[in-house]
């Protein structure tokens, strides 16, 4: 039997580990003291008091006024996590849009962008979403902000170890190698050196929900994304549960109707016939060409049209049975909808799908998890990538962040 190499650290790894546990305390326990992190991290008072310097030099931490305990001596000085001058940054690819936005390093959008997606080639859609990328980055560097990192959120399932999209139906890509293909255009632009992680959009939504909210976290959560394509990301022990391949939580592709509608994967039947945003378009007559016309969606949900407001309502209730199938197998503490099709269809889309769950509750005696709709709306999965960088960085040990896309060395 094949005994595995112990596994050893010099001192420069326990220093990183230590500091990890720090940021990770101060962000579960905001206001604590030093005397308090000693406590709950087991470490020395000295051996924090050096390493909270440390920090606070490089910018992550600020000093608050000390308070009143009622005890004599010294008093607490509080310690918050604040990240002076450091930018993330996330882009979500979509099948039409390109979005990048930059935030601080607690979700506060600072700056931006977004543009409709000029060609669906691979090579030419990643020099747009460089392009992007690297003039938000230059503009918020200009301020004087360091980048910590790019997360990118693409819509299919997605090699972690090489940044290779393996198939996004609605965009018409299969094995499409987008972490080289970034890199290479990254390196060109002089940033080589920024960490870079790739990830399911979906996904990449769902770790901004629970990276950028209030303490506790809410745990497991399922976070379903609805556009274009329908997925889910799924946080579970707080990681991301990916699955095998990374193709976990595909759930716009599971089977609602045997032998139904046409889907864009080859299928029959799937979620997404129904609940895409291609198929509410097309019931409001909102579809031609194989264009979805948002603006006319828009207006007529905004006049409170009939006949588009019903196309919402029946694509809510479809909705409502698949997040009955997510509830069932996940039990999730929470359900969190995103995605342009919840920003278009609103209380329509969204009344439906709670009901139709409420009502499988009901009969089966139980109580259904809360439904709330995401907490940066469009944007969700731009700051979800902003979020996974800081996810990295405070998780490093976690499986499922193994994306960071590492360029082969050249054989020549």
């Amino acid at each position: 039997m094949h005994t595995p190499a112990p596994v050893t650290g010099d001192q420069a790894l326990v220093k990183n580990i230590n500091r990890i546990a720090m940021l990770r305390l101060l962000r579960e326990h905001a206001g604590i003291s030093r005397a308090g992190l000693s406590e709950r991290s087991g470490l020395t008072r000295s051996t924090v008091s050096l390493l909270i310097k440390e920090l606070i030099d490089e910018g992550w931490l600020v000093e608050s006024d000390a308070f009143v305990t009622g005890t004599v001596g010294r008093r607490p000085t509080p310690l918050r996590l604040v990240g002076k001058n450091m930018v993330l940054l996330g882009v979500d690819l979509g099948p039409d849009v390109v979005q990048v936005v930059a935030t601080s390093i607690d979700g506060e959008i600072l700056e931006s962008s977004q543009a409709a997606l000029r060609s669906k080639d691979p090579d030419e859609a990643c020099h747009q979403l460089v392009e992007m990328a690297t003039a938000l980055s230059a503009k918020m560097t200009r301020g004087g902000s360091r980048l910590l990192g790019i997360g990118v959120g693409l819509h299919g399932p997605v090699d972690k170890r090489s940044g290779m999209l393996e198939f996004a139906p609605n965009i018409g890509w299969r094995h499409v190698e987008i972490g080289r293909r970034f890199g290479a255009e990254l390196a060109q632009a002089g940033l080589a050196d920024v960490p870079v992680y790739y990830h399911n959009e979906a996904d990449l939504a769902a770790v901004g929900e629970t990276e950028f909210c209030e303490r506790p976290v809410d745990d497991p959560l399922v976070y379903v994304s609805c556009g274009v394509g329908v997925g889910a990301g799924i946080i579970l022990n707080h990681a991301l549960f990916t699955g095998a391949s990374g193709s976990a939580g595909e759930i716009g592709h599971t089977t609602l109707v045997i032998d139904g509608q046409p889907c864009s994967c080859g299928r029959l039947g799937c979620a997404e016939a129904y609940i895409g945003l291609k198929a509410i378009a097309a019931a409001a007559g909102c579809f031609q060409d194989d264009v979805i016309d948002r603006r006319a969606l828009r207006a007529r949900m905004s006049a409170r049209d009939p006949a588009t407001r019903s196309a919402f309502a029946r694509a809510g209730a479809v909705l409502g049975v698949l997040l009955q199938n997510a509830w069932t197998t996940f039990n999730p503490q929470v359900i969190v909808l995103g995605g342009e099709t919840v920003t278009l269809g609103g209380d329509t889309l969204l009344d439906a799908a709670t009901q139709v769950l409420a009502q499988y509750a009901q009969r089966a005696g139980l109580t259904p998890p809360v439904v709330k709709a995401a907490r940066y709306s469009d944007l969700a999965t731009a700051v979800g990538g902003a979020a996974y960088v800081l996810h990295a960085i405070l998780n490093p040990h976690q499986q499922a962040l193994q994306s960071q896309y590492v360029a082969k060395p050249s054989s020549a």
